[in-house]
């Protein structure tokens, strides 16, 4: 039983299905990936039995067949060979073959029958949305997830769908994302569903922000997410549990708005940051009208200093952040200029663009 294609067909192909594949399992067939050939379309198949990640490529073959190979083993040997190289796939018994110019290199298969189904429930609801704009609203929020924090339901991503418009949510319980996009064609959406950390950044991973990228369709279940492309799909298992009211952590009050230079605050809260405890990351906000100072310090009693001007009008204040988490607020904003809503020393600050709320940060002070 012969497939045929070449490495610029499958490389991709594999790269994709393969990318949740880790390369120790406790259960030796998730190591590999299924490959099911039918009528000239070859699919394969991955899943760590949380994702599953399916995808499709066009290929020559006289016989329909299913088997299982080594994940990171062929995609290895793929990468490894000449650009434009043909490959023949030759399964025999246990075995597969893959020939291409002089080489030849044999790997060992599992029964595909063996190879784990996800049964994914039947979507309840559903909607198409661009790549660019789902990409956008993950790489936005991605950064607040929790890792491995007890509580489980902060180690993910909020997806919350409203009538015409879709939002990301995530929070580590000491900052705050959030951002938001239009949808047309959603009247009757009602979504409140927490995708695991990693299906979020593997799912970015895989979608494509180019301009011309053809648009995906989401599903969602009571227990699953799956993601229809047009070449393959990739599908998670949702986070059962009840996400923190994250509205009341959003604060109403009439702020002090602050408006800065994204990079030039960006540079110096990195230059600050050099001098700042290692454990911590203390620095502290020293506002006047017109002025902003930046201090940091460590236990060896180095200080950093740096002062920019900005558009504040406001009541002198200090007060102290967590520079890593303004850091990477600053680091997905993409106007020139941002704006930090204060109220006072003990309150949270919101950080969004000067003229678009469409992305809002929460970060809570610190003591310093």
């Amino acid at each position: 039983m012969k497939i045929t294609t070449t490495k610029d067909q499958l490389l991709p192909a594999l790269l994709q299905a393969g990318s949740i594949v880790e390369r120790r399992q406790t259960l030796p067939i998730l190591a590999n990936i299924l490959v099911k050939v039918n009528r000239g379309i070859m699919t394969l198949v991955s899943t760590d039995l949380e994702l599953e990640v399916k995808t499709r490529v066009e290929v020559h073959s006289e016989e329909d067949m299913d088997f299982t190979v080594p994940a990171c083993k062929i995609t290895d040997i793929c990468k490894a060979l000449n650009d434009g190289s043909n490959i023949t796939l030759d399964v025999s018994g246990d075995k597969v073959v893959l020939r291409s110019g002089r080489g030849r290199y044999t790997l060992s298969t599992l029964p595909a029958a063996d190879y784990p189904d996800m049964e994914i429930s039947v979507a309840t609801q559903q909607f198409s949305i661009s790549q660019g704009k789902l990409k956008q609203l993950l790489e936005k929020t991605a950064f607040a997830m929790a890792q491995q924090d007890v509580r489980y339901y902060l180690n993910g991503m909020l997806f919350e769908g409203r009538p015409g418009m879709l939002r990301t949510v995530a929070t580590d319980g000491h900052r705050l994302a959030l951002c938001e996009t239009d949808l047309e064609g959603t009247s009757e959406l009602d979504l409140q569903a927490m995708v695991p950390r990693k299906a979020v950044i593997e799912l970015n991973r895989l979608l494509d922000s180019g301009k011309d990228a053809p648009p995906v369709e989401l599903q969602f279940s009571s227990s699953f997410m799956k993601v229809e492309f047009p070449n393959g799909s990739f599908a998670t298992k949702l986070i059962d549990g009840r996400y923190p009211d994250y509205a009341k952590v959003i604060p109403t009050a009439n702020t002090q708005d602050l408006l800065a230079d994204r990079d030039q605050l960006k540079q110096a809260l990195t230059r600050t940051a050099i001098l700042s405890n290692e454990k911590f990351r203390g620095v502290r906000f020293k506002t006047q009208p017109g002025l902003l100072n930046l201090m940091a310090h460590n236990p060896e009693h180095e200080e950093a200093e740096e002062e920019l001007e900005v558009d504040f009008n406001g009541e002198e204040m200090t007060i102290g952040f967590n520079v890593s988490y303004l850091l990477d607020v600053l680091g997905v904003l993409e106007e020139e200029r941002v704006r930090m809503g204060l109220i006072d020393p003990s309150s949270s600050c919101v950080i969004t663009s000067e003229n678009s709320d469409n992305a809002r940060y929460v970060v809570m002070p610190m003591r310093i």
